[in-house]
């Protein structure tokens, strides 16, 4: 399983946000987008836990 954390980049933004500076990052899980935070940490936090679960799938 891939599961990758990437800033969005301000072209898939609408206007606004990128004038007031907001920064997303994506979480995408086999190319699919699972999850969209406000901080990096929070998105790596999140494909920490996915991964965890993916691993405990595995083992059992």
């Amino acid at each position: 399983m891939t599961i990758k954390v990437t800033e969005r980049d301000d072209s898939r933004m609408f206007h606004q946000l990128v004038a007031h500076g907001v920064h997303l990052w994506d979480v995408h899980q086999e190319d699919v987008l699972v999850g969209m935070f406000h901080r990096e940490s929070d998105a790596q936090s999140y494909k920490a836990e996915l991964e965890k679960l993916e691993a405990q799938k595995l083992q059992a």
